[in-house]
């Protein structure tokens, strides 16, 4: 007897992950920029010993978008703290990313 699938109830929205998307992508930097009509934002992998980092992702939004993701960023740091800790600033600028790992010798 073939499974069926459950519709989706109304409201609710089906959303497909594919399994590639699922692992998803290591960052430490984000750049941000915009238009009138957009942002993007960049997200960065920096490595240690490497003068190059590369962009892993972009995203593209729009500032309606933009300010939704601020505002669940926002809510989840505040639920993360409440279970967790709060979360250390350094101050430190993003782009001086300091590792503390020695350079390769031969």
């Amino acid at each position: 007897m073939a499974e069926k699938k459950a519709a989706p109830k109304k409201g609710q929205l089906n959303i497909d992950l594919p399994e590639e998307i699922a692992e998803g992508t290591y960052s430490n930097l984000a750049i941000i920029s915009h238009s009138n009509s957009e942002f993007v934002v960049d997200f960065v992998r920096m490595m240690p010993n490497v003068p190059k980092a590369k962009v892993k992702s972009r995203i593209v939004l729009t500032p309606t978008h933009a300010k939704r993701l601020l505002i669940a960023l926002n809510d989840n740091v505040k639920k993360y703290e409440a279970q967790y800790g709060k979360i250390k600033d350094t101050n430190q600028p993003s782009p001086n990313m300091s590792f503390s790992t020695p350079t390769a010798q031969a």
